[in-house]
């Protein structure tokens, strides 16, 4: 990890194929992939500030999760990647005063501890079934399956994850669905019909909440 930044390899999530057969199956996600285009998402690297990252966006809009991040990374050295020994060497106050909270704080340093020991390690991912990488991470303390998801999609770029307890794929689903919000528990089953690019209709229930014209 050493000397590496933390988004370096410059990989992109374009599921051609995916939204090609998914098209196929569903007139109205055509209607929606001809509005929002195809995915082109860089993906980051799967390391220990990647899988960090996702625990600061925790239950925080994209704005204010990204400045909080940004102010913690400028507490260590520009350019590298963020090291877990080095996030344990710093004391839970000077998180605090970058406006991480104590939780969080306290997860990410579960995940620093999991990786120094040995445990796992995120740049062995790659190679990890999801169920695999999910055990792994969801044994850190304050990660749970959404955080676990987000990096399967965002770092390792899965095509069949199905974050049924994201609140904005829940909504975005009913939107394009023209119907109320179903719970998480019925959720999981409705992204059955999407199998096996769950990831790549999942992105597009996002999208199709910033679609005004939707009807």
């Amino acid at each position: 990890m050493k000397g590496l930044r933390l988004f370096v390899s410059k990989r992109y999530w374009r599921p051609r194929k995916a939204v090609r057969e998914l098209s196929g199956r569903d007139p109205r996600f055509a209607a929606l992939v001809a509005k929002v285009g195809t995915p082109s998402v860089e993906l980051r690297d799967s390391t220990f500030g990647a899988v960090a990252r996702s625990v600061a966006y925790q239950q925080l809009a994209g704005a204010a999760a990204s400045a909080i991040w940004g102010r913690v990374l400028a507490l260590f050295p520009e350019g590298e990647a963020l090291d877990p020994a080095a996030f344990l060497r710093k004391r839970d106050a000077t998180y605090r005063k970058v406006g991480l909270s104590g939780a969080k704080t306290k997860s990410m340093k579960s995940l620093a501890r999991h990786v120094t020991r040995g445990d796992f390690d995120p740049a062995n991912f790659y190679d990890q079934s999801d169920e695999e990488i999910t055990a792994a991470l969801t044994k850190v303390w304050g990660i749970g399956e959404w955080s676990a998801q987000m990096h399967l999609i965002f770092s390792l770029g899965r095509l069949d994850v199905w974050p049924a307890l994201d609140l904005g794929v829940r909504t975005g689903w009913a939107k394009f669905q023209r119907c109320k919000p179903p719970d998480a528990k019925k959720f999981i089953t409705l992204g059955d019909s999407y199998r096996p690019y769950r990831s790549v209709a999942a992105w597009y229930m996002w999208r199709v909440l910033d679609v005004k014209d939707w009807d």
